[in-house]
């Protein structure tokens, strides 16, 4: 039995949302604000209701807020049979097999029928419309108030409706627990038909355990912290009154009265299993954060809290717990309250395990350096595969949900299990598995090129899934120089300045149209910073420039660089793939915006679209095909290159830019030595000035300045 899908509306940004999820791990990925802790939240307030976690004003998606306003302060009411509920609604779609034990869901099955295999849980917190009538009400005698103090006091600030709802809202928005008809072919779910849980008295317990470890953990390298401590207290509270007992909590309890020693030697038994854990995950360091779990009763109660954890250190020394890195304590902290989790998840041996357990870790990776990332993503799952297994033979498979900004946890995992979160506008998000991606390459018959980006992606570039910009560049020479000319660019414009903004830069040679799904599929503002390519067909000569003959005497052609004024077409994939429809001449005298493009069924023009081709442009009176053409047409440049000419090892030839007649096509194509060297010749050559000593090209600062805007 498990939980496949889960729906929102109202709550915060999850204004209509849906995810799916998988049977074990959903990696739930995105940018920040984008509505991660809110599935957290919003699952804990509905499944594990109490006062300290009961709804606020604030937590309504703001587009609600103004819908409940209209409601309330209209001219007229609406009448009864015109009126719809109005709340925050959680639906839990579970889907259960012909093993499944049914004794739980069976009283809130809404289908007999043996082919219909789902139950749909709804949760909902709303303005019925007995208390929507009772608010508008209230509210109206509440503004009358108002004003009469604002007569009274010209100071006075009259509250407003939103003043009032934080304060009273509870009093006329209510909780419902119901179990809802779906549609056994297309999920869809009938509101109108429901099992009302509270009024059957039926609990949800028993069908669904909900348990989370919060990204606020309780971590801290303060000499007062006893985080791990107070773990390992937790740790054998819930082991020593599970059915689970063991011989070394029967040991404990026989040596109550011994010495510290003798209890430190039993912990090693008792903890031994949670330890190896901390190990697997990397938590231990040998010799330097090995830990070891040692009795302290001094002071302590019995059976409780009387033991403390210590790093040993060089073998003969035993550190305070607070002694250790954030990072190990955070990693170790977390795999105690995991087993903590799971003792809790077991339960009593009177009562059985839930039939789903569902599991959320938000964000892992808190003050963990990448390695150990990358081993908490290794690892999780095989911890987690256990379940929740007994002694008295009860088992049940665990669910867990992790939402991480870790691009190293994201290239380590299961690229089918990622869930990524996007905003659509400013008041909602929408979440998309990557298997939907994965769908749409393979309609277009690109199969291979999604295998390509999926490697790509989790092996060099995963950060991509959380920046907020992105520039999509050739090679090393854009690479080495791009942070540079992003420097130069904020200097003349100081405004929003490129450096600090969250942007990634990432190498994909001239192929950039394999990633077009995926900048579409992210919806990130992203830059493509290319080549023009110009080609033209051209008889196969020899050294001497006679054309080469075939053995049969015939003439052939092919496909030579050229400059732009020669060129019949480019060679450029990612632009043949943009505009396709192009000629050559009509591509190169495009303007900058309509080079800008946004996605309906396929990529068109448009001036607000958030993907910008930018490629060699007219400047100064020439057109250029490269990164090398275009710098060395900048007059300053090849000024900057004449009074370093012996500093250059990554040119040759350097005496041909002293040749008035040598284009800055044949330099580029007869003076790199090495397009790497030659970029970090300019980086070292112009430090000490800033980077002043040259310009960037057109092109490429045209990009920057678009990028650089919101």
């Amino acid at each position: 039995m498990k939980i496949f899908k889960i729906q929102v509306e109202n709550y915060r940004l999850l204004k209509n949302f849906s995810i799916d999820l998988e049977d074990e791990l959903s990696l739930v990925i995105g940018k920040n604000n984008t509505g991660k802790t809110s599935i957290l939240s919003v699952l804990d307030k509905f499944l594990n209701q109490s006062e300290k976690n009961k709804f606020y004003f604030d937590d309504f998606n703001i587009d609600f807020k103004k819908e409940v306003q209209n409601l309330i302060e209209g001219d007229n009411a609406i009448d009864e049979n015109d009126y719809q509920n109005k709340g925050i609604k959680l639906k839990l779609f579970i889907q259960y097999t012909e093993t499944c034990n049914l004794e739980n869901v069976s009283r809130v099955m809404m289908d007999l029928d043996p082919e219909n295999n789902y139950i749909v849980l709804g949760f909902e917190y709303l303005l019925v419309f007995e208390k929507y009538i009772e608010v508008r009400k209230d509210y109206r005698e509440f503004a009358a108030n108002e004003v009469v103090k604002q007569n009274e006091n010209k100071d006075y600030k009259p509250k407003s409706l939103y003043d009032f709802l934080r304060k009273n809202h509870d009093k006329y928005f209510r909780s419902y627990r119901k179990s809802l008809e779906v549609n056994k072919n297309t999920q869809i779910v009938n509101d109108d038909n429901f099992i009302d849980l509270d009024k059957e008295l039926i609990s949800i317990k028993d069908i669904i355990n909900f348990k989370y470890i919060s990204a606020r953990r309780d971590v801290a390298n303060k000499e007062v912290d006893k985080t791990l401590s107070m773990q390992t207290s937790k740790i054998y509270e819930k082991t020593e009154t599970s059915p689970d007992q063991n011989k070394a909590v029967e040991d404990f309890k026989d040596k109550l009265s011994e010495t510290d020693d003798q209890l430190s030697d039993i912990y090693v038994d008792l903890f031994k299993t949670i330890i190896k854990k901390v190990g697997d995950f990397g938590g231990i360091k040998p010799n330097e954060s090995e830990i070891e779990i040692i009795s302290n009763l001094q002071h302590r109660e019995l059976l409780k809290g009387n033991t403390t954890v210590v790093y040993k250190h060089d073998n003969d020394n035993k550190l305070p717990e607070h002694y250790n890195g954030l990072g190990y304590m955070n990693l170790i902290c977390m795999i105690f309250e995991i087993e903590i989790l799971i003792q809790e998840f077991k339960r009593e041996k009177e009562k059985k395990p839930a039939d789903i357990n569902l599991l959320f870790i938000e964000e892992p990776e808190a003050h963990t350096h990448p390695q150990m990332q990358y081993v908490f993503i290794k690892n999780i799952k095989k911890l987690i595969k256990e379940g929740i297994q007994r002694e008295d033979g009860e088992k049940r498979k665990l669910q867990y949900i992790i939402t991480t900004h870790s691009s190293h946890i994201v290239a380590d995992s299961d690229f089918n299990d990622i869930k990524y979160l996007k905003k659509e506008t400013s008041n909602s998000v929408k979440a998309r598995s990557l298997k939907d991606l994965e769908k749409e390459y393979i309609k277009n018959g690109q199969e291979k090129n999604f295998r390509f980006l999926k490697q790509y992606l989790t092996i060099n570039r995963a950060e991509l899934f959380f920046a907020d910009k992105a520039i999509f560049i050739e090679g090393d020479t854009e690479r080495i120089l791009l942070p540079a000319m992003m420097k130069k660019i904020d200097k003349d414009n100081p405004d929003k300045p490129l450096l600090s903004q969250n942007i990634s830069i990432v190498e994909v040679g001239n192929y950039a149209n394999i990633f077009e799904k995926f900048i579409n599929f992210t919806g990130t503002k992203s830059l493509v910073i290319t080549d023009l390519d110009s080609i033209k067909k051209d008889f196969i000569r020899d050294a001497n420039g006679n054309i080469k003959l075939t053995k049969t005497g015939k003439q052939r052609k092919a496909d030579f660089t050229c400059l732009v004024s020669e060129g019949e077409r480019t060679s450029n994939p990612a632009l043949n793939f943009f505009f396709d429809e192009h000629v050559f001449s009509n591509l190169i005298a495009l303007g900058f915006e309509n080079k800008r493009f946004k996605k309906d069924n396929d990529w068109i023009v448009d001036k607000n679209g958030f993907l910008q081709i930018a490629f060699q442009t007219n400047e100064n009176g020439y057109q250029a095909r490269s990164f090398e053409d275009s710098f060395f047409s900048i007059d300053k440049n090849r000024n900057f290159i004449k009074a370093n000419r012996s500093k250059f090892e990554g040119l040759k030839n350097v005496k041909y830019f002293y040749d008035l007649t040598a284009t800055p096509f044949y330099l580029a194509e007869n003076c790199i030595e090495s397009k790497g060297t030659f970029a970090i010749d300019i980086l070292l050559l112009s430090a000490e000035n800033d980077f002043q000593d040259w310009d960037i090209p057109l092109y490429i600062k045209e990009g920057l300045l678009w990028l650089k805007q919101d």
